[in-house]
């Protein structure tokens, strides 16, 4: 992500499209690539002897050509102490934030071919652990929200055809179902 930047910009900080996936993560040297440039913007710095010099060993190892300390491109992220490949991690994050309605761990571990569900349902509890910036700001400026009906199931209908329900739309105003009260 560029520094100038305070967001990052699909289809150039991160891809957009399935597509657009597979030709930036076609191999696990490029999603060591792009880990590193996430973790050391402004290029690497040994923290034995700040030295910028290193190549990537195939472990995924920086070797500093100073001071020969190896310094994983892993260490420290969510990806630490992983046996599986980061390409396989990078399709999960993907599929994770590309999905509106979610991801099951059943489903993560059906389409990336996992093992065991255990894994899958580990996997996702750590990435949404990420996903979450603590200490964050509440919402301020136009927010726009997705549509939502309140109540119960009714008899007689399925899906998003309700009969009584109201259907809340929000710019700051909203209708309010019967039973509620408007504070404020």
């Amino acid at each position: 992500m560029s520094i100038l930047r305070s967001h990052p910009v699909g289809g150039i900080d991160y891809p957009r499209t399935l597509q657009e996936f597979d030709a930036w993560f076609a191999t696990e040297k490029d999603c060591a690539i792009y880990l590193r440039k996430l973790r050391w913007p402004d290029g690497f710095r040994c923290p034995e002897c700040a030295s910028e010099e290193a190549w990537l060993t195939a472990r995924h190892l920086l070797h500093c050509v100073r001071c020969h300390r190896q310094t994983s491109i892993t260490a420290g992220t969510l990806f630490e102490g992983t046996r599986k490949p980061l390409r396989i991690w990078f399709q999960a994050m993907w599929f994770l934030t590309n999905r509106k309605l979610g991801v099951s761990a059943l489903g993560l571990k059906s389409i990336l071919g996992l093992g065991s569900y255990q894994t899958a349902w580990t996997w996702l509890h750590k990435l949404r652990r990420v996903m979450v910036r603590p200490g964050r700001d509440m919402l301020s400026g136009r927010v726009e929200i997705d549509e939502t009906y309140v109540g119960g199931d009714e008899d007689g209908v399925q899906g998003r055809k309700p009969r009584q329900k109201p259907l809340l739309q929000s710019q700051w105003k909203f209708t309010l179902p019967k039973g509620l009260v408007e504070y404020g």
